[in-house]
């Protein structure tokens, strides 16, 4: 067996292998999405199982995906053994309608950017992408959005709480 296998990898060799700092794993860890075991000496060992992990971390991350919903889709997987390509394909699959989703969304989006780009109106009355329906037009006349960032501001200065500005 391979000093490795049997003591576990270092956080600077995990940060070496997984090309994630070691401020970063130390921050995965607090977050639950990697386990450390500790020596004698109070260093943290993770198993090669991290590094997986630390791949899909990456990968969901990179799409999106929030450290939350990371977290609970990690937690299916088996602690005690390296997980396996089914344990892999169960995680998959809790995504699929949401990636699902995603994609219709960004398709979306980009259909209708660029006919807001084509049309330059420039219009908060039409404009698909800014003001869907007139949504903000049904709150009656003014500046809806600058009322509500006043009335959010306003709120938080009642509250007790410190405005910074």
């Amino acid at each position: 067996m391979t000093d490795v296998a049997v003591n576990g990898l270092t956080v600077g060799e995990l940060a070496e292998r997984s090309g994630v700092p070691p401020s970063a794993l130390r921050f995965y860890e607090r977050q639950g999405l990697i386990r450390s075991r500790r020596t004698s000496g109070n260093q943290r060992r993770y198993s090669r199982d991290a590094l997986r992990r630390i791949a899909f971390i990456k990968a969901s991350q990179r799409i999106g995906i929030p450290l939350a919903m990371i977290r609970d889709v990690l937690a299916l997987l088996p602690e005690k053994r390296t997980p396996t390509v089914e344990d892999w394909q169960r995680v998959s699959d809790c995504w699929r309608a949401d990636l699902d989703a995603r994609m219709t969304l960004m398709a979306q989006l980009r259909d209708e950017l660029l006919d807001c780009i084509g049309c330059g109106c420039l219009s908060l009355e039409r404009c698909a992408l800014a003001n869907p329906n007139d949504a903000l037009g049904r709150d009656g006349p003014g500046a809806r959005r600058l009322r509500r960032t006043a009335d959010r501001q306003r709120d938080v200065t009642n509250s007790g709480i410190e405005s910074t500005r």
